[in-house]
């Protein structure tokens, strides 16, 4: 009943109301009620204590747009609302479907403006004999090696995370790593992931939203195995700011949950070498060393001895970077996207209305930044109805002045 009221949001209420409780009625005493009530009121105090806390207004960083709104255009326009995107050298357009609105599409291609199952449409659900298939499928990349990286939380780590690769020219599927327990357990939540140069590691954000452990994972493709880093390191912790969206003030389930992710944004520089990261609900932006991350020497005092504050941000979700190491950051509470140099100073580089909840961010060809607008405050915990009705969701994208690694 907890994974129906949490993840089910009205749909849930809306059952519990209707239905479960006029058969408990029908099937139990008053006292048995009582004492259900009791146990369900027990619960909400845990959950408000584990989950919920005194909240702050998140610092307002934004300056006057450094372009023109007029630069953002739409890519496409969909009945479901898109949760990534990845972009091919070749103008490809890849994207996910966000799980928050349950999706029968798990991923797809844009084909002449529609979106189109990739590889396959058996890919979209459960298979049999043990075949993988997408569930719960986020973040999606290209890399420099022409494959289609997707990860998936595995319903927050209750069913199984994974992480898959395919070949753009055949659509075959050419890598699969199924997280252990270890690496992403319950409560975890794989949900973004950078891939280096050579297309030998994938740099993974966990929230770890239910098991509130935060963490980097570093996926080796070589030697086929992951290792944990950083797990709850002050850098990849969740702040005390409510995230104040212009359509929902991300307070849910009654008052029992406040929306302040941890680790969220991830980014790569062009050559690989340094990891930009940040919780979603912080005001710093954070980076590594790759070589750092890899050296298995270091301890994990010594690992977070290496981190670097590397400047302020906004409430961001995706993250994306140009040849010269600028940041592109999604805005989730302005309806922007902001941009922080290499001389650390935060700008608004673009604002329009438009835009409900920027989410992901991807390079493209001719310098264009292409833009996944999931409009989470609409679909997260929301009923299929009321996602139906706040239906078109839209891809964006403007030209940058700079150029950038597609795909990333």
């Amino acid at each position: 009943m907890f994974q129906v009221l949490f993840f089910g949001g009205q749909a849930g209420y809306d059952w519990l109301v209707a239905d479960w409780l006029p058969f408990m009625k029908r099937k139990f005493p008053i006292r048995t009620l009582l004492i259900l009530a009791i146990l369900l009121s027990s619960f909400a105090v845990w959950f408000k204590a584990r989950y919920g806390e005194p909240i702050f207004p998140f610092p307002d960083l934004t300056t006057p747009p450094l372009l023109a709104a007029e630069r953002l255009e739409v890519v496409a326009t969909l009945n479901e609302a898109p949760g990534n995107i990845a972009v091919s050298p070749d103008g490809r357009i890849f994207f996910s479907f966000h799980p928050e609105g349950h999706p029968n599409i798990r991923v797809a291609e844009l084909v002449d403006g529609k979106p189109r199952p990739f590889p396959s449409v058996e890919f979209q659900g459960k298979r049999s004999g043990g075949k993988p298939w997408f569930d719960c499928v986020f973040s999606v990349r290209v890399d420099r090696q022409n494959r289609l990286w997707t990860i998936d939380h595995g319903f927050h780590g209750l069913r199984q995370p994974r992480l898959l690769a395919f070949d753009l020219q055949s659509g075959a599927l050419v890598e699969q790593f199924d997280f252990p327990s270890n690496i992403a357990g319950i409560g975890s939540f794989v949900q973004d992931m950078q891939i280096d140069p050579e297309g030998k590691k994938v740099y993974i954000a966990d929230i770890g939203t239910m098991a509130l452990k935060p963490a980097i994972i570093v996926y080796d493709v070589e030697k086929h195995r992951a290792r944990r880093l950083l797990e709850r390191d002050r850098s990849v912790m969740d702040y005390p700011y409510i995230i104040d969206n212009k359509r929902r003030r991300m307070i849910l389930l009654g008052g029992l949950y406040y929306v302040h992710p941890a680790l969220d944004s991830i980014a790569l520089d062009r050559k690989g070498e340094w990891l930009y990261y940040g919780a979603m609900s912080s005001d710093e932006m954070y980076r590594i060393r790759t070589a750092d991350l890899n050296d298995e020497s270091l301890s994990a005092a010594a690992l977070s001895g290496r981190i670097e504050l590397f400047g302020h941000k906004v409430q961001s979700d995706g993250l994306t970077m140009d040849n010269d190491g600028n940041v592109y950051i999604t805005d989730v509470e302005h309806s922007a996207i902001a941009i922080l140099g290499q001389d650390r100073q935060l700008a608004t580089l673009l604002r329009d209305d438009r835009l409900r909840w920027p989410d992901g961010l991807s390079y493209g060809p001719d310098g264009y930044i292409y833009i996944s607008d999931s409009d989470l405050p609409d679909i997260m915990m929301r009923s299929s109805s009321t996602i139906r009705k706040n239906a078109p969701y839209y891809i964006f994208r403007f030209k940058a002045d700079r150029e950038g690694v597609p795909g990333s």
